[in-house]
């Protein structure tokens, strides 16, 4: 694809590499996505990687691309984290969303 004149394929190519600069692992964690305005989300990641995490939330409202929200995964025994951390939503497709550690 061109615009004025200049091709777009690297851009998109550098996009997709960043994407997937950290291994990803599939893993099934509880997580709990809490932001004020939309309050707690409850959800299960489908894969995880040092970067982030790709989360399904069923028949939840998904928080729009952009939002920071404060995440805690979960196990069975337990939090693995006690504190949230801060994550950033940078996709959202369908009932899943892409989690960047922010």
């Amino acid at each position: 694809m061109f615009i004025t004149g200049i091709s777009n394929e690297s851009y998109h190519r550098s996009i997709s590499e960043d994407r997937r600069r950290y291994e990803r692992k599939a893993a099934a964690i509880r997580v709990e996505i809490m932001h004020p305005s939309i309050g707690t989300m409850i959800g299960s990641t489908q894969d995880i990687s040092d970067g982030g995490a790709s989360v399904q939330l069923d028949g939840q409202t998904i928080p729009p691309v952009g939002t920071e929200v404060n995440v805690r995964f979960i196990k069975v025994a337990g939090a693995i984290n006690q504190e949230p951390v801060n994550m950033k939503v940078m996709y959202q497709q369908r009932n899943t969303i892409g989690l960047m550690f922010a």
